[in-house]
């Protein structure tokens, strides 16, 4: 059987000529002197601006006041509404407190009747309730503070600043087994511990409160996350019901330790507003007995997740411009190769490398640049403008750090490069343009489109791990916290991979493809 012949390697080719840096402008001088290119990669860059513009800016969060969550020390958008029985802590000093059972109720199916507020609640307590000792800079909501606590379902936690959560001793609380809690404070480090007779400590954890006052807040709590429930889960999606919870704690042996002022104990609903935010406030509150108090509390401490609370993601700002964006320039790379083979311009181009390879490899840097440089100047002008549209709306957004904002919008960017590379890869291989375009595109939107729409969530999470479609937990902005009960679903925002974690997963499709590529470009004709 005679070889395929290829494409003939010039025996008179200069070492300038087969320079890489040559190689590299002439791919860069063939794709600007190219129109139909350089118009593909202006409508890459405009399409995240474009549909930036036409969010609608609606307010989509409570009332049409839209009001902003509180927002913690770290900047991030928090719940802080608890039931607080507290006095001033002047200086350095402790509190000891037993607890000796926590119980709860809820409402199942969402609504409360205003005339009898405790009316269908069925008697039991949520996985996160929570009941405890706190010492927090201020009865503000988004005060720093450190709490050790018992939670209805994971044993002893010491919680800090709403996102830190460290576990300490197992178990239920109960008046045959009641936890010792305690807090100690020496300037701005809080130090907690937990027992379970008051005499052999454990330290759970040491934390310093920047900034936390002289003269502090300090005593008990009580609070408890909305209950929700599953009712459906199937190929179709998932439905669930739920409503306000209730939580109910007893203390006593309350020990101080310190320099605490003549004060007597105040009873506080922290986090409420004029009207209340949940009718259930209006059975909050606490009444004394012996040497503690029996505490009732509704609410939280903890981040706030979008979408049932926080605010809107600001990735939302940008997210069907960049997917637009990320499609046209999966078209641009694709076409960058094969229009050449359909041509069969791409044995000249062959011709000038005696390296098959570098010619592939520099295609991929000129491609990836040029659409990393439209994704960046695209979601530049898009980020701002999409946020000022959701604004103007009355919607809050859901604050986070400026790092986190930077690796979203260039992330973004960087998703709609990389797509574009993996084009061209696919485009190497198969030699068509449709074809490769309807692949890759297929690799990264239909396993998310599957995701949020018809898959359950432990396939829609497999899904998500293993294709290109990993790569879209680049632009989640807020992440999924442990001690928050929410709906983490991609049609939410949230992902099975970490940003980066993700990223990574398109990256190495992408290098795959290119070495299969290199290898079928080094064995077939041009």
């Amino acid at each position: 059987m005679t070889a395929p012949a290829r494409a003939p390697r010039r025996a008179g080719t200069t070492a300038g000529h087969d320079r890489f840096a040559y190689l590299l402008h002439a791919e860069w001088t063939k794709f600007r002197t190219v129109r139909g290119w350089v118009i593909a990669l202006f409508v890459a860059a405009a399409l995240p601006a474009v549909f930036a513009l036409l969010n609608n800016g609606q307010c989509t969060v409570g009332t049409a006041a839209c009001p902003a969550p509180p927002t913690g020390p770290g900047g991030e958008a928090v719940t802080d509404q608890f039931y607080f029985v507290h006095r001033p802590l002047a200086g350095n000093g402790s509190i000891t407190v037993r607890v000796t059972s926590l119980t709860g109720r809820y409402h199942s199916n969402g609504g409360i009747n205003p005339q009898n507020l405790t009316a269908g609640m069925t008697p039991g307590i949520q996985p996160w309730s929570k009941a405890g000792v706190i010492i927090t800079a201020s009865t503000k909501p988004g005060s720093a503070y450190a709490a050790m606590m018992v939670t209805g379902s994971h044993g002893v936690r010491m919680q800090w600043n709403y996102t830190a959560d460290t576990a300490g001793m197992a178990g239920t609380t109960t008046a045959a087994s009641p936890r010792w809690l305690r807090l100690v404070r020496h300037a701005d480090t809080v130090t907690g511990y937990d027992s379970l007779d008051g005499t052999s400590w454990t330290r759970a954890g040491t934390v310093t409160l920047t900034g936390l006052p002289a003269t502090a807040q300090a005593g008990v709590f009580a609070t408890s996350p909305d209950h929700t429930r599953l009712i459906s889960q199937s190929a179709v999606g998932q439905s669930g019901a739920g409503g306000p919870s209730q939580a109910t704690a007893t203390f006593d042996r309350i020990g101080l330790g310190g320099t605490w002022p003549a004060r007597s104990w105040t009873g506080d609903a922290v986090g409420t507003d004029a009207a209340g935010s949940s009718a259930l406030n209006a059975l909050d509150g606490y009444h004394g007995h012996g040497t503690g108090f029996t505490v009732t509390g509704t609410g939280d401490i903890a981040p706030a997740v979008p979408p049932a609370g926080g605010g809107t993601r600001i990735e939302e700002a940008i997210s069907i411009g960049s997917f637009a964006a990320l499609i046209a320039a999966a078209v641009l790379g694709a076409l960058f190769i094969t229009a050449e083979y359909r041509r069969g311009l791409i044995r000249l181009t062959l011709a000038v490398s005696g390296r098959r390879g570098r010619v592939l490899a520099a295609k991929a840097i000129v491609t990836g640049t040029v659409s990393l440089a439209a994704g960046l100047t695209g979601v530049a002008i898009a980020l701002p403008v999409g946020l000022n549209k959701i604004r103007s709306g009355g919607n809050p957004i859901a604050p986070v750090p400026a790092l986190t904002e930077v690796r979203v919008a260039a992330g973004a960017a960087a998703l709609i490069a990389v797509a574009s590379v993996l084009a061209l890869a696919v485009g190497a291989v198969l030699r068509r343009g449709a074809i490769a375009v309807t692949v890759v595109i297929t690799g990264i939107v239909l396993p998310y489109l599957l995701a949020i729409t018809s898959l359950p969530t432990g396939a829609a999470d497999w899904l998500l791990r293993i294709t290109p479609a990993a790569a879209l937990a680049i632009e989640q902005s807020v992440p999924a916290y442990p001690q928050v009960t929410a709906a983490y679903t991609p049609a939410d925002g949230y992902f099975p991979l970490a940003p980066w974690a993700g990223f990574a997963v398109l990256c190495a499709w992408t290098l795959a493809a290119l070495v299969l590529a290199a290898v079928l470009q080094h064995r077939r004709d041009a």
